[in-house]
């Protein structure tokens, strides 16, 4: 019989990049049923078989890094300085995950914290207190004489369903913490970047991981679907878009649900802020891998006595940029995902314009490639002010008062990071009491992200945290032990 192939296509120039098996119901229920009986030897595994795992894989993409960031430019679009970054972080990821698995471990949950159940009696001041002189010691001791341990224990077989925009590092903070903790995993990469999760699949194979402990699935959407749906999984791990996103939720029944979805992030630029470190993160954080990120650069509020020469700098490193092929190494910006996507963006900037932006620099577009952009005079309303542009565009509009800022800053239904540049603390902290994000960068945009950060969002961003041992937690139940050794 013929096996159904997907071609994967470059979003540059739409040559081939390789071709994946398109998985067929059968051959879905195959990869669950295995998720599912290796689950039960490879949980009891001593931790340091799981660590040894990771650290051999973390070596041997550290010896394939180039051919990593190869394939994943070629399938994703993705810069290639930006692939070569992403490899980086994956191999970090890999190694902290190792050291994660050795060291996650429960605690001691104190017992004689409450004295209930003893006898108290009353004082002269309406208090009450034990009568230790009457009370028999021996009693009281043996009461005590109880001790708790709480230990984290893996949850069950893992559905992990990943984004194109970072096909390697975006897999692994499902992946590796997974494996970390004692899970199997079944991982349905995103259709336009499989290519990348086989390669990964092929390493951790060859480090030792047993035969159906991780399984690669690429399937039509509605496999996908009845996997969420499907009981014999105990978690479900979804990053991408916050429609899709909700969706799962509604379908995945009791199992528990971990959710990355979208972002709209501003950058508040105060009068005090190092104007130049500001645009030049701006300028990084707004356009770099085509603004496709969760935590991208989207609104930026600049305080109105600081306006000009920030935007001055602000077009000038835009202008800097150096847009194409994404294989070249000096390439700043490449394609969007597809041209599909392309002409959306366009269209929103586009529909801004009519309604009354200023287009500053940019707008352009050829085929997948959007030209970096800054808009001004947007509104809310528009859409490139309340949805997810997912492009490498910005807006810029000014404030006079910092509380102004933040309440713009923060009216939106999206809550993933937001960025801060001033040098006063106590605007830092105000901002972090009433801005409703998972992160907030001091001096710094939304998309810094180290991978060990606790990562999440509030609102419509989604529920969970990622974050090697944060989202270790996440895919672990605590079991609770209490020994009374009177």
């Amino acid at each position: 019989m013929q096996v159904a192939k997907d071609r994967i296509y470059s979003p540059f120039d739409g040559r081939v990049v390789g071709e994946m098996p398109l998985a067929t119901e059968a051959e879905v229920e195959a990869a669950v049923g295995a998720a599912v009986a290796s689950f039960q030897t490879y949980r009891r595994l001593p931790r340091f078989v799981r660590a040894d795992i990771l650290q051999r894989a973390s070596e041997l993409l550290g010896k394939r890094r180039e051919e990593a960031a190869a394939l994943i430019s070629a399938e994703a679009g993705k810069p290639l300085y930006d692939a070569r970054g992403e490899v980086a972080r994956s191999i970090f990821n890999l190694s902290n995950a190792a050291a994660e698995a050795r060291r996650i471990a429960g605690v001691e949950i104190p017992l004689d914290m409450d004295g209930g159940i003893f006898a108290y009696q009353t004082t002269g001041d309406g208090g009450a207190r034990i009568d230790l002189s009457d009370m028999d010691q021996q009693a009281l001791v043996a009461g005590s004489r109880r001790v708790g341990l709480a230990r984290r224990f893996p949850i069950g077989p893992v559905l992990a369903i990943a984004p194109f925009n970072f096909p390697l590092n975006l897999v692994l903070h499902k992946v590796a913490p997974a494996l970390a903790v004692g899970n199997s995993v079944v991982l349905k990469p995103a259709p336009q970047t499989p290519l990348t999760s086989v390669l990964l699949a092929e390493i951790l194979t060859e480090a030792g991981l047993p035969d159906g402990v991780l399984n690669v699935v690429h399937c039509a959407v509605p496999l996908a679907e009845k996997m969420v749906r499907d009981d014999r999984f105990h978690m479900v791990t979804f990053t991408g878009s916050a429609p899709v996103g909700w969706h799962i939720k509604s379908i995945a029944g009791k199992k528990k649900v971990a959710l990355e979805l979208g972002g709209n992030a501003a950058v508040i630029v105060c009068a005090d802020a190092d104007l130049e470190l500001a645009a030049a993160r701006c300028v990084r954080g707004g356009v770099v891998y085509g603004g496709q990120y969760c935590i991208g650069v989207q609104r930026i509020l600049v305080h109105e006595s600081v306006r000009k020469p920030f935007q001055e700098s602000l077009v000038r490193k835009l202008r800097d940029c150096k847009v194409g092929d994404p294989a070249l190494p000096d390439t700043d910006v490449g394609p969007v995902i597809d041209q599909r996507s392309a002409a959306r963006i366009k269209s929103w900037i586009d529909e801004a314009v009519e309604a009354g932006a200023r287009i500053v620099i940019g707008g352009g577009r050829a085929n997948s490639i959007v030209e970096p952009t800054l808009l001004a005079g947007t509104k809310p309303g528009m859409k490139v002010e309340d949805e997810e542009i997912f492009g490498p565009v910005m807006t810029i509009n000014s404030f006079e008062r910092f509380g102004d800022a933040v309440s713009r800053a923060n009216a939106t239904r999206y809550g993933l990071q937001g960025g801060l540049f001033t040098r006063d603390l106590r605007q830092a902290f105000t901002a972090l009491e009433d801005w409703d994000v998972g992160g907030l960068m001091i001096n710094d945009v939304p998309i810094y992200r180290i991978d060990n950060m606790p990562f999440g969002g509030w609102k419509e961003s989604g529920i969970g945290r990622e974050g090697t041992r944060f989202a270790m937690e996440e895919m672990s139940e605590l079991k609770h032990l209490v020994i009374n050794y009177h």
